[in-house]
């Protein structure tokens, strides 16, 4: 098995923010020169996320409005009373959840037709990274 991993590193300008990936993700695949196999994207942050859906922008002030009904910013989380303020962050961290496995067929992502793959910031506006493995033969 051949395996390749990849940081990818941002620095939202928005606390919080979507950050579209498939492309990058895709170059990396190719780098690699695995054929079969694949690719876990992982975000190394407890306050943001990694999902694959459609790139609408519809859709997306749509899950940012899911995400704020769940887990509302602004409320005296218990964290909070660390000195932070991010306790809604690590919520919609949970909610996305912090990683996705895609396969790798034939040399390409295997997505469906509408799905990429997202980074969600959300306690972003400093430096931040994303793991990407690939694996396979």
């Amino acid at each position: 098995m051949k395996t390749l991993t990849e940081y990818l590193w941002f620095e939202t300008k928005a606390r919080r923010e979507l950050v579209r990936l498939t492309d990058t993700v895709a170059s990396l695949v190719r780098k690699s020169g695995i054929q079969e196999g694949m690719v876990l994207v992982s975000a190394m942050h407890i306050t943001a996320g990694v999902f694959v859906n459609d790139d609408e922008s519809g859709l997306h002030e749509d899950i940012w409005e899911w995400l704020q009904e769940l887990a509302p910013s602004g409320p005296d989380y218990r964290h909070h009373r660390t000195g932070e303020d991010n306790g809604d962050a690590h919520l919609k961290s949970m909610l996305v959840h912090h990683q996705v496995i895609i396969p790798v067929t034939t040399g390409k992502l295997d997505l469906g037709p509408w799905q990429q793959v997202f980074y969600a910031e959300f306690d972003g506006q400093r430096r931040k990274r994303v793991i990407v493995k690939v694996m396979g033969e």
